[in-house]
């Protein structure tokens, strides 16, 4: 079963792309700044970015660039005391 994504407002690095990095995202009126990106990739509609903010916390972020739209697809909280989500 696939849960249905969640949109999501972010703010990004603008360098020579739009929308290149993204630095911030915002679930409803509550910001969550991002410390580091941890991984990127492309798929054929889509750009990945695994993200760690505040708490430890992992966050997968999908960029629909032809519908510009972001989606949150995964969350881990850092309180996770398991395996860290892989990058592989």
């Amino acid at each position: 079963m696939t849960a249905d994504p969640f949109t999501i407002q972010v703010e990004c690095y603008a360098g020579y792309r739009t929308d290149e990095t993204p630095r911030r995202f915002f679930m409803g009126a509550k910001a969550i700044e991002i410390q580091e990106v941890i991984d990127r990739w492309l798929a054929p509609d889509y750009r990945y970015f695994k993200v760690r903010a505040g708490g430890n916390d992992i966050y997968l972020l999908r960029h629909d660039e032809l519908a510009q739209r972001w989606e949150l697809t995964l969350f881990q909280s850092g309180k996770y005391e398991g395996n860290p989500l892989s990058s592989t």
